[in-house]
């Protein structure tokens, strides 16, 4: 949904040890052959804009993230502890996120248990599957965040007929705790395993701890043991990839959802700084001696931080966290997932969406909000495709829409985000629940009674979004040549599913300009505010452009140009997404800018609704100039 000196000593040690085995045992794969579809991806680095910090690739393009994670199914027995259970399904996904949604990023999870299934065994051969699986996404231009995943520890705190499960901590680990029988008392939900029961907090306790267990391979903390196998992990992901393959790997998240097992009379805020922090920095040392170390820890704080209840830590008493972390935080709307009753609506997650782009201020490093979605089936569903869309509203700037035009430079940046989730098995899963072959899960996720995958397969084995596309498959500024100083974006995704439901305009254009709000009616329209580097850019800005924004009928908007329809070259050109043959990117490129220029960009899916004219165009140019000049000065 997460020592003493000498044991620091022999903590790095062994982590080096383990490292320098690996590369004796495996070897060095990077000449491994590239896929030849993959694209010529810079790595990307957190750097500093202003008073904020933001990605930016090889070209100092200022990058946003937008994706999935994949997936809830590495939470299951039926499909060895991976996102997918053959690399050809991985392949199809990857091409059918590509394609459908404009996806350039995962999260892609792996398990403790499935790295390290006894105290002396690395599984090297589920790495390799999921090696493979990675390049089945960077093959197809798409980003890879590598997360540890687990949920209540470990599905081995519970019994056969329990209520719930977990995953994450391998079967010996549970073993050697010798844990209480579990019991959550009376649970609506899965996750209040981590408020109630006694044998997941005493497991979660341990760990923060590092208590010394015994193994069949001798005695170790168990925090050292998660260390050790990491390092091993991400040793063995480097040699395998290529250089060009690992340049599309954004970096690692080191535990999925902490949370704290007992607070020990100690505050959220005291225990981030006194366990989780201390935590973050050996597995940034893990990273370092594996040969990750031009890539950032994506670490996240407590897990209740901000979902409206339990709320305790969001780590701001660690200190500046800097350039080598990203704070990676989660959001959920605990409250409409209870007891609110409310639809979402215009700018009902800004304040949430703010609170993730201000903590990532302090900490002086990028944000980077890793999940966040809402159930797609049972009591409550019929809300879930206007509180996704208001999350991603939100993300793309944290003003109103109905604000927005008067106060688009306090929007703050475009938060890069990985949806929860994308199973293409879903509701076709067969996962015997705890080991009891009494209790086959094949609904939804196939896990704790959840069904938030925004993909499904058909009989043919098709696979179709199940959430309205236009909240998926969205205009975002993927690399922007310069520094965003503003974007917002009218989706006009309906209220419910399959094109039922309401539709309504968020982005509302003011009375002032009434032949941009003329352009716009009824129409999909994004805006992008952007200011010109110090040095002039050898690449271009680029938007994806959804599905419904083709290139005859694109309009686009500016001082950069301002023309219906897209050609292949010139200052607006139209190309397709590497990997994709039906999936587009706009590419503005500016004509002799001098360096701090502010340039504003309108583009418009103009396919449906009257033709434009070339009179109604320059009259929206002027209107869309006059606001750049009046709320952008230079």
């Amino acid at each position: 949904m997460r020592a003493a000196p000498s044991r620091t000593a022999r903590l790095a040690a062994s982590a080096l040890a383990a490292a320098l085995a690996f590369t004796l045992v495996t070897g060095n794969a990077r000449d491994h052959a590239a896929t030849a579809a993959v694209s010529a991806q810079t790595p990307l680095t957190v750097t500093a804009k202003r008073q904020n910090w933001v990605f930016r690739d090889g070209d100092g393009r200022e990058v946003t993230l937008r994706g999935f994670n994949v997936s809830g199914s590495t939470k299951l027995y039926e499909n060895s502890l991976l996102p997918f259970r053959n690399t050809a399904d991985a392949a199809r996904s990857a091409q059918a996120m590509r394609d459908l949604t404009g996806a350039n990023v995962i999260r892609f999870l792996i398990s403790w248990e499935g790295v390290q299934p006894s105290p002396s065994t690395i599984d090297h051969a589920y790495l390799d599957k999921a090696v493979e699986q990675i390049r089945a996404f960077t093959s197809r231009g798409i980003r890879v965040l590598v997360d540890y995943h687990q949920d209540l520890y470990s599905s081995y705190l519970f019994n056969q007929n329990s209520w719930y499960t977990g995953d994450g901590a391998p079967e010996w680990v549970i073993k050697a705790g010798n844990y209480p029988k579990e019991s959550c008392g009376i649970c609506f939900l899965w996750g209040q395993n981590m408020q109630t029961n006694g044998a997941v907090r005493q497991a979660a306790y341990d760990f923060w701890r590092d208590r010394r267990i015994s193994t069949a391979a001798g005695e170790v903390g168990v925090q050292e043991a998660f260390l050790r196998q990491a390092t091993a992990a991400m040793t063995h992901i480097r040699q395998r990839l290529s250089d060009q393959e690992f340049a599309s790997i954004i970096g690692f998240d080191p535990f999925n959802e902490p949370f704290d097992g007992g607070l020990s009379g100690k505050s959220g805020l005291e225990w981030e700084k006194t366990y989780l922090m201390p935590f973050y920095q050996r597995f940034r040392a893990a990273m370092d001696a594996a040969g990750w170390a031009a890539k950032p820890a994506f670490v996240e704080p407590l897990v209740f931080w901000n979902t409206g209840f339990f709320e305790e830590g969001g780590l701001s008493t660690v200190g500046a966290l800097g350039t080598r972390y990203v704070f990676n935080s989660h959001f959920y709307d605990g409250a409409r997932m209870t007891l609110d009753l409310s639809p979402a609506s215009d700018g009902v997650y800004d304040a949430a969406m703010n609170e993730i782009r201000d903590r990532a201020r302090a900490l002086a490093t990028a944000p980077f909000v890793s999940e966040f979605g809402y159930k797609l089936s049972g009591n409550g569903s019929d809300r879930t495709p206007w509180m996704v869309r208001a999350m991603y509203q939100a993300m793309d700037s944290g003003v109103p829409g109905k604000s927005w035009w008067q106060n688009a430079a306090a929007g703050g940046d475009v938060l890069s985000s990985t949806q929860w989730h994308w199973d293409i098995y879903s509701g076709r899963h067969h996962e015997l629940m705890n080991r009891n072959p009494a209790k086959v899960q094949t609904e939804g996720d196939g896990w704790n009674d959840e069904d938030f995958s925004v993909v499904a397969a058909g009989a043919s084995g098709s696979l179709a979004v199940r959430l309205d596309q236009a909240v998926l498959d969205r205009l975002y500024p993927s690399a922007v040549a310069g520094d965003v100083l503003a974007f917002a974006y009218e989706d006009l995704a309906r209220s419910g599913y399959g094109g039922a439901g309401q539709q309504q305009a968020w982005l509302a254009v003011p009375s002032s300009m009434p032949n941009i709000a003329a352009l716009v009616k009824d129409r999909r329209f994004g805006v992008l505010v952007w200011r010109e580097p110090a040095t002039a850019p050898d690449a271009p800005t680029e938007l994806h452009l959804p599905a419904s924004f083709t290139a005859a009928t694109t309009v686009v908007v500016g001082d950069v140009a301002t023309r219906v329809g897209l050609p292949t070259s010139g200052p607006a050109a139209i190309a397709t997404e590497t990997g994709s043959s039906t999936a587009h990117r706009l590419l503005l490129r500016p004509s002799g800018a001098a360096p701090g220029t502010v340039h504003a960009a309108l583009v418009v899916g103009a396919a449906t609704g009257p033709a434009v004219t070339p009179a109604q165009l320059a009259a929206a140019a002027a209107e869309l100039a006059a606001w750049k000049n009046q709320r952008f000065p230079g």
